[in-house]
């Protein structure tokens, strides 16, 4: 049996001393505290008392008692939690000189103080209404070097001695709403996720002072997805059932779309299989459905389960003080089969009243908000779709008011309103009606200044915490996350949520966002980093499409458009100037049309790519002797219909710059993305005050300054080696010769030589997660680059004379490569595989597997089948065999249980040996043996395990789990266990 912390037994010390009989005095040694609430206490107040106890237990080893008591003798060593009218509040306020405060209390704020007597020192944590005593508590959990993401705490290694912090601290939100909208459509996000997923993510939440989760439900096309039902009132049945349904869907391995391929997860390569225990992988809501429901019973089926997912997801976040939303995108878009059943007389109004009856019988939301189109954010509107937006928005509110619902009506989607008035809809809809937006072009243009506009209403700003193209990549925004909640500040937002779909790799991104909502301070007013060269405003689209007319294929295929300028910082002089233009989106004149200025002479008056050169296709301009007098190159476009667009600059004089616009370096053209919107969109903020902080809580002191300074040199900068090709996270190949891509990786190398410098097992395995991150994106960047030198070799067999040139070229040029393409890809899976360790992770797998190897490793190796007549050898194919680390994975940390309820824990393991037996092993946080429950094993790698019901405890329980190889290796999770594992609080009923 393993041992316990520090090798002694401080349990019976604590046991000796702890009072027994509720609300009488606490006489206990004054080193050994006491939780103390009041008798009454509400479940949000017991909850925090619980939560103050796990978290001192968690950093010293010592738990406290929780006690009701009206009072605290002076003499105590105590955490007082509890609302300012409780008598203990008022008393221990009123020692510590903060009775005046208590009064002032508005909602949602907190107040920490802390008072010391001799040896005993007493912490009080009080709050206003709406959670505030939940942030007080959280807060204090985090000045004992606790911290919070969305995939779960992360607790330093090492005790600290058991003694209560010093605070003093008043917290106040810089806004009244703050929380996640996590995007349904993909696997990696909330498709995949089971109500334990749910719930361990809403727990995190108020942890990090937040108190919003809203969802978005793609309507025919995209899905329609079940998280919201559409249908008149009386298709409504009991509970969660419903009598009438269509065909509805989340993502899952069998279903197409967005550029995944459907696909047996036992058909997966280099052993990712284990990760999944069955073919048709999914949420539990899809199970036997995959990859669609294709019968009426079936139907019905899958909005009962999600209905039914929800309410317990969403009962919990209300108990919690998390507000929730839902909703649909407008003009309401009916499903062909709910269009047949309702008739032609049936109106929008109709469908909502059904809608949002359905919504009060079957989950609590506290909003519904209708999403403006998708559309809008990249090709505009016209006058016609606005009204017929605004009279679908209007047909809403008077369903809502004819149900008379319980929640509050808002909007949101990719623009605020139409180009012409982003806040357009503020006079036209009920004030009482919050309006939203994420930040348009996937969240590298800041925050939507219209919201400055909008007035008398709550307004939600909502930027990306990352972005899809690069959804199979690591993401660092931190400073970015600073930028925009300036900004929405600045704008009068009252809300500020963010955008996301996978969890543990935007630890930094989030952590930045939450922080920001609360507290802004001297990097608030401080000077965006990066120089001021570059693009002004636009976007960045990449396309995979074959370009006539020229050799540089790559070049052409990625452009900026929507861009009103490039400014270009070059010597005095006089400049040759090209400008390079395709046209890879539209295929009809007239769509696109704009002017060109150059040092502010008018060269071209109006120019359609599409009517000078046809689809996809290179079309050049240059143009001679500019004359540059004060330093700067400025090129403006003019927009005359829809968008600008460009796919590279050149401009030569006594020096040259080359610019690959919309796109990563190319050969001597440098990248102006994300580059450019870092320097003249002024996107970022200084960071490296935050990652000094992350770094020393992630990893430990000794090499936290270091690892900070590779963290910020990166935020904002790292290469993208993922882009969108037909969905996210795709690759493209790139021409460029690896030994000149390698450089851009130098950091990665810069990371690995600091890790000798990381103590404890615990930081180990978190520098080890952002080792392996990097170091996969690395390999990502690699394959690219060898794809590229297996196409050319492809295309030179293609070319050949005849049949026995392009034989021999294929198996001499070709076949070689393809072998070092295979094992590219083997190397990039090792390090994914030594990483993955979150649903979201589960599906980049996927995205791998169904998106991005068809197109690498299917694709090329056909070509190559056919060149050389026969089938590939074993070594150009890739293995089924797993290569990497042995891993214990626990996808799902979920840190809270109610009184009688059990705890499933998933387990997976990854490893090239025989598992000879999987086990979790608990004790309640104030118990001194482990127990052990063997886990079952469910198919593969995955296996399953449950800590009976019994284990509720006044305050929670703690468990770590094991796995022994056949090869007498014993994997343990968490990497600290048994010195410091998983812990879980018990919370009351109500």
């Amino acid at each position: 049996m393993r041992g316990m912390y520090g090798g002694y037994s401080w349990r019976n010390t604590i046991l000796c001393f702890l009072l027994v009989v509720v609300t009488a005095p606490v006489c206990l040694s004054s080193e050994t505290p006491v939780v103390v609430r009041s008798p009454g206490a509400n479940f949000r107040e017991t909850y925090a008392a619980r939560e103050v106890a796990r978290y001192f237990y968690q950093r010293t080893g010592v738990l406290p008692q929780v006690v009701e008591s009206e009072t605290v003798p002076a003499d105590r060593t105590a955490v007082v939690v509890g609302r300012p009218g409780r008598a203990a509040v008022r008393e221990l306020a009123e020692r510590t000189g903060a009775a005046g405060e208590l009064e002032e209390l508005g909602l949602q704020q907190y107040l920490i103080r802390t008072a010391s007597s001799g040896d005993a020192r007493q912490v009080l944590v009080t709050g206003g209404t709406k959670g505030g005593v939940l942030y007080g508590v959280y807060r204090l959990a985090e000045h004992m070097g606790v911290r919070f993401y969305m995939h779960g705490d992360v607790i330093p290694d090492g005790q600290m001695p058991p003694r209560l912090p010093e605070v003093h601290e008043h917290g106040a939100p810089l806004f009244k709403l703050r929380g996640m909208l996590p995007f349904h459509d993909f696997p990696e996000g909330p498709d995949w996720w089971n109500e334990d997923a749910y719930r361990a993510i809403i727990s995190q939440l108020p942890k990090m002072g937040m108190n919003f989760i809203g969802f978005h439900c793609y309507p025919p096309g995209a899905g329609p997805e079940p998280l919201v039902w559409h249908g008149l009132q009386e298709d409504i049945g009991e509970g969660h059932r419903v009598n009438f349904a269509y065909q509805s869907h989340w993502s899952n391995t069998l279903r197409e779309g967005w550029g995944l391929s459907s696909e047996r997860t036992s058909d997966y390569s280099f052993g990712a299989s284990a990760l999944f225990p069955r073919d048709a992988y999914g949420g539990r809501a899809m199970e036997g459905m995959c990859p669609r429901p294709d019968n009426p019973e079936e139907y019905r089926e899958l909005f009962r389960r999600a209905g039914a997912l929800l309410e317990g997801a969403f009962t919990y976040a209300q108990r919690l003080g998390v507000k929730t939303c839902v909703g649909t995108e407008t003009p309401l878009h009916i499903p062909e089969r709910l269009e047949k059943h309702v008739g032609e007389e049936a109106e929008a109004e109709d469908i909502y009243r059904g809608t949002f009856r359905r919504i009060m019988q079957s989950y609590p939301v506290d909003y519904y908000w209708l999403w403006t189109p998708e559309e809008w954010t990249w090709s505009g509107t016209s006058e016609k779709q606005v009204e017929a937006t605004l009279a679908d928005l209007r047909a809403a509110v008077d369903a809502a008011e004819a149900v008379d619902v319980p929640f509050t009506l808002a909007t949101c989607g990719w623009v605020l309103g139409p180009q012409w008035d982003r806040a357009y809809f503020d006079d036209k809809l009920p004030k009482r009606m919050p309006m939203s937006c994420i930040n348009r072009n996937v969240g590298h243009s800041p925050v939507e200044p219209g919201f400055a506009d909008v007035e008398g209403r709550p307004t939600w700003a909502i930027p990306w915490l990352e972005d899809d193209p690069a959804l199979t990549a690591p993401q660092l925004w931190a400073g970015r996350m600073r930028k925009d909640a300036v900004d929405a500040r600045r704008y009068g937002c009252t809300g500020l949520m963010g955008i996301h779909w996978r969890t543990r790799p935007l630890g930094p991104n989030v952590a930045a966002l939450a922080r920001a909502a609360w507290r802004q301070g001297g990097w608030a007013d401080a000077e965006p980093e990066g120089e001021s060269e570059g693009p002004v405003g636009g976007n960045h689209a990449r396309f995979s499409q074959d370009i006539a007319d020229t050799e540089d294929d790559t070049l052409y295929r990625s452009v900026r458009y929507n861009v009103s300028a490039y400014h270009l910082q070059v010597p005095h002089g006089t400049y040759e100037v090209t400008l390079k233009f395709c046209e890879p989106h539209y295929r009809k004149a007239g769509k696109r049309v704009f002017g060109v200025s150059v040092e502010g002479e008018r060269f071209i008056d109006r120019l359609d790519i599409y009517e000078e050169a046809g689809p996809d296709r290179a079309l050049d301009y240059t143009f001679s002797d500019i004359r540059v007098e004060d330093g700067w190159l400025d090129i403006e476009f003019h927009k005359i219909v829809e968008f600008s667009s460009i796919a590279a600059i050149v401009a030569r004089g006594s020096e040259t710059v080359k610019i690959n616009c919309g796109g990563e370096k190319y050969g001597d053209y440098r990248a102006d993305w994300p580059e450019g919107y870092r320097s003249r969109e002024e996107r970022y903020l200084p960071c490296g005050d935050f990652y000094r902080d992350w770094a020393r809580v992630q990893f430990g002191e000794g090499a936290a300054d270091a690892i900070a300074e590779v963290f910020t040199e990166v935020d904002g900068e790292l290469p993208q080696p993922a882009t969108w090709v037909n969905g996210p996270g795709g690759m493209q190949p790139n021409g460029t010769p690896w030994s000149k891509v390698a450089p851009e990786y130098e950091f990665v190398e810069d990371l690995a030589d600091l890790r000798g410098e990381v103590e404890g097992e615990g930081n180990l395995a978190r520098f080890d997660y952002w080792l392996e991150t990097f170091l996969y994106m690395r390999s990502m960047a690699r394959v690219r680059c060898t794809w590229a030198r297996l196409n050319a070799a492809l295309q030179r067999a293609k070319k050949a004379e005849n049949e026995e040139s392009t034989r021999r070229i294929a198996r001499q040029e070709a076949l070689p490569i393809r072998r070092e393409l295979v094992d590219d890809v083997e190397e990039t899976f090792r390090h994914l595989l030594a990483h993955v360790s979150t649903p979201g992770g589960l599906g980049t797998v996927t995205n791998w597997e169904q998106h991005i190897l068809p197109q690498v490793l299917d694709a090329t190796g056909e070509r190559l089948k056919q060149y050389l007549g026969t089938e590939l050898p074993d070594d150009a194919l890739p293995s089924d065999e797993y290569a990497g680390p042995e891993r214990l994975i626990v996808p799902v940390r979920q840190t809270s249980v109610q009184e009688g309820e059990a705890l499933e824990v998933k387990v997976i393991v990854l490893s090239r040996e025989g598992v000879d037996d999987v086990a979790l092993h608990w004790r309640p946080l104030d118990g001194e043996d482990y127990r052990t429950v063997p886990a079952g094993h469910v198919a593969r790698g995955v296996y399953r395990v449950t800590v009976p019901a019994q284990a509720a405890r006044p305050v929670g329980f703690e468990y770590y789990v094991d796995a022994h190889l056949s090869g007498g290796k014993e994997l343990v999770h968490p990497a600290s266990a048994p010195e410091l594992n998983r812990s879980v609080v018990v919370t009351p009923v109500r």
